[in-house]
């Protein structure tokens, strides 16, 4: 450990050479959604400009390929064609769907990316037709449709042996945080925090010598409270929640977050959880892993597999937080923000 003496020289030099380093950032819309970025400006780091033409540049081949809500995406055409079908597609959705199956088998089931017609029934999904509660003959029609083991790699090809689409939102956006991250880093920016529809990823540290903060949203409805605050280095962090997207019907509630195992969106005491973990796509994904386990199956699924995960559950009227041993080893058991 640095005597005081040392840190505080260490800080007088550093002091006399950041005159020239800044934060600069850019917004944009992406994903039905919008992205921000935030990163230190050196020497030697690209202007601004060049930075937002890369990060655009990724986002929109990311739309062309993989997005639900175009009929002329690569996964769209993909998902009109019969059972039995392939097609050449991008490496970026084999990757995702890749991905998409290793979540899958991990957690059982947990999450798919064929729950679309599920999603599209009760109304959450991009082909819905309003926010309902359907028939169980509706719900069994359309599980007959989804399951990810119906989807496999051939080569470049991807096929289907069922009639089953393809759905990345629980992973696409973690996926563009990462291309973009991994972009600007072999550009030479080595201090950022690149946040797409929610998902973001942070390295560095600013001019000062602070780390990026980013806080962890309390499940309130009409407003927006931090419930703890974390300093990120190299980790993303992905929050799932269902206190604003949901719908009620006869007096019950209904979340957005289906389960693809049951055809029906979870009903269990857990309102929100937040994931940490380097790699953006993989926060993404166990993020909706962890909602749909709910409170008790989901946090033993993450302390068995090490994952650092914060837990926001209903408790009547108010909340309580728990958060797994790894989550507490990076960013301490901390005081409610």
């Amino acid at each position: 450990m640095l005597k005081p003496a040392i840190v505080a020289a260490l800080a007088a030099t550093m002091a006399g050479c950041m005159f020239s380093e800044q934060v600069e950032s850019f917004v944009g819309p992406t994903m039905g959604s919008t992205y921000s970025v935030k990163y230190v400006q050196r020497r030697g780091t690209p202007a601004k400009e060049e930075l937002q033409r890369e990060t655009e540049a990724i986002l929109a081949d990311l739309d062309r390929q993989v997005s639900t809500y175009r009929s002329d995406s690569d996964i769209e055409r993909f998902n009109t064609l019969p059972t039995g079908s392939c097609a050449a597609v991008p490496d970026e959705v084999r990757t995702l769907v890749a991905a998409g199956e290793r979540l899958s088998v991990e957690s059982e089931g947990a999450l798919d990316l064929t729950v679309g017609p599920l999603l599209d029934l009760w109304g959450f999904g991009p082909h819905g037709h309003g926010e309902q509660v359907p028939d169980a003959e509706a719900i069994a029609a359309a599980r007959q449709r989804v399951g990810h083991q119906y989807l496999r790699i051939d080569g470049e090809r991807l096929c289907k042996d069922a009639p089953v689409q393809v759905d990345f939102n629980s992973i696409a956006a973690g996926h563009a945080v990462d291309r973009v991250a991994a972009r600007f880093e072999a550009l030479g920016v080595d201090s950022y925090l690149v946040e797409i529809t929610g998902e973001l990823k942070a390295r560095g540290h600013k001019p000062d010598g602070t780390p990026w903060r980013i806080a962890i949203e309390a499940p309130h409805d009409n407003e927006r409270v931090a419930q703890r605050i974390i300093a990120l280095d190299g980790y993303a962090v992905s929050t799932s929640g269902d206190y604003r997207n949901f719908f009620e019907q006869n007096g019950k509630r209904y979340s957005h977050t289906v389960d693809p195992r049951l055809g029906a969106p979870v009903a269990h005491r857990l309102a929100a959880v937040t994931v940490v973990d380097p790699s953006a796509l993989r926060a993404d994904g166990l993020s909706t892993v962890l909602m749909v386990l709910g409170e008790e199956r989901g946090l033993a699924f993450a302390e068995q597999r090490g994952i650092a995960a914060f837990l926001v559950i209903r408790d009547g009227q108010a909340f309580v937080t728990k958060s797994t041993a790894t989550f507490d080893r990076l960013f301490g058991k901390g005081d409610k923000q």
